[in-house]
């Protein structure tokens, strides 16, 4: 039997890792671009000194973010310690894509008020789960019914950033509205089941242990979309989770509505969060569990937005 093509092998491997499909796409798409940059040389074949071309190329031309470089390295070093069995090379004199130094934009109460007052229904919903619980959009999004606590008014995140499960607050004020959304989501699973539908896809290999699982309530997202998609590794008909852009374009309405004039985006209320944790006086260890950060220095440079925006330092304009 034939072994399957190199892009091919690299889907099934990052499959059989139980990776995202997100990250399989990024994978498949930089290891392509980079066979391409190097003439559609078999990678086995190039050296190290061609793979720094190609990183020092995508620094210094392209100009891309620090990130986008470090995916491409990712994908790279996947490549070959997995798929090719082989060291990656050498990487000398390869030229670090710039990291810029960002301080978070920061809302008042009175803007976070302002902007979810403009916002209606679902994404009013989602928006104030993001401010009221520090979730970055992607772990809203992938809420699943089973992921509230309303008993104890906690929010179980599961694979955050780092592939890390933790705890967060569920605010009191967003219980009632959560239980009637979660009745509305009931009704439409069930309208679902009734169809010959009502399956969800289930995180690794759950669906092979659980095979009833993908059909059970608990396990359906708390944000479902509103029309049937085809998941594309398996064709299955399913009900996924409302896109990042249906927030974000209502987001940016309500923004503009608001007269706000700072750059809000749906990490804005998750930075806002922190904040004003912090200024309510809680400790910043707290804060850093609730947000998932691995250290405690992430989490340090909200202490620095107090610092200024509290006015601990005094402009000696004032003293005029």
């Amino acid at each position: 039997m034939s072994k399957p093509k190199l892009l091919t092998q690299v889907r099934i491997e990052i499959r059989r890792r139980g990776y995202s499909y997100r990250t399989e796409q990024s994978y498949v798409n930089w290891i392509r671009r980079f066979i391409l940059f190097n003439n559609k040389k078999h990678p086995s074949e190039i050296t190290g000194k061609e793979i720094v071309n190609y990183l020092n190329y995508l620094a210094v031309k392209r100009r891309v973010a620090s990130s986008t470089q470090n995916q491409a390295v990712c994908a790279i070093v996947f490549l070959y310690k997995h798929i090719l069995d082989m060291k990656v090379p050498a990487l000398d004199n390869l030229k670090r894509a710039n990291k810029p130094v960002k301080v978070p934009v920061v809302l008042t109460v009175e803007e976070v008020k302002n902007i979810i007052k403009n916002l209606t229904g679902l994404q009013k919903l989602i928006v104030s789960l993001l401010y009221g619980s520090g979730l970055r959009l992607s772990e809203c999004l992938r809420l699943r019914i089973k992921d509230l606590d309303f008993d104890y008014n906690q929010i179980t995140v599961r694979s955050g950033k780092g592939d890390k499960d933790r705890y967060t607050i569920l605010p009191e004020s967003l219980v009632t509205p959560l239980k009637n959304h979660v009745k509305r989501v009931k009704q439409l699973h069930l309208k679902d089941l009734k169809n010959g539908l009502g399956i969800t896809m289930l995180p690794n290999a759950l669906s092979m242990k659980y095979p009833n699982a993908k059909k059970e309530f608990r396990w359906q997202y708390l944000f479902p979309s509103d029309s049937i998609s085809k998941e594309p590794r398996t064709g299955l008909r399913h009900r996924y989770h409302v896109s990042t852009s249906f927030v974000s374009r209502h987001l940016k309405t309500a923004v503009r509505k608001s007269d706000c004039n700072k750059q809000v985006t749906s990490h804005t209320f998750r930075h806002s969060f922190a904040t004003h944790l912090l200024q309510a006086g809680y400790d910043i260890r707290t804060v850093q569990e609730l947000l998932g950060h691995k250290d405690v220095a992430t989490t340090m440079i909200y202490t620095h937005v107090l610092k200024m925006g509290g006015h601990a330092v005094k402009s000696p304009a004032d003293t005029l």
